[in-house]
């Protein structure tokens, strides 16, 4: 697929909220929050991974997969509490732990960043580019 200037592609939302705006900083391989991501820091910690060191605070985070832990909904609420979590998230499939974490954060009245689902084979296109999320899930990549 190629990715031009302007609409792109249409997400699913499974988290509303928005707009948001940030650039996509797609994973190559599925991670953990819990043990994968600082907390305080929002950089990628598992030195398993293709992207160690790269920094999710501000992006829109793409995520091909996660490894499941009942802990990740707390890293991603304390990256939230803390000013360090992405802009927003796009999820291959619904992951219900980190959606729990995005659902405590709102209800604590924090600013909380939206998710969408977007298919892993639709996200590499968009790595790097600085992507525009409408609330309705209309991605728009610059």
């Amino acid at each position: 697929m190629v990715v031009s200037e302007g609409p792109v592609l249409n997400a699913e939302i499974l988290m509303p909220g928005g707009p948001a705006s940030g650039r996509c900083l797609a994973l190559t391989a599925p991670i953990s929050f819990w043990g994968g991501v600082d907390p305080r820091s929002g950089t990628i910690i598992d030195a398993r991974h293709p992207q160690l060191g790269e920094d999710i605070a501000g992006t829109v985070l793409a995520l091909p997969g996660t490894i499941g832990s009942s802990s990740a909904s707390a890293v991603l609420l304390e990256l939230v509490h803390a000013g360090k979590a992405p802009a927003a998230l796009l999820m291959d499939a619904p992951d219900a732990i980190l959606l729990l974490g995005l659902m405590v954060a709102r209800e604590m009245g924090w600013p909380t960043p939206p998710a969408f689902r977007l298919p892993a084979a639709e996200q590499a296109a968009l790595s790097g580019r600085r992507l525009l999320l409408s609330p309705e899930g209309l991605i728009t990549a610059h």
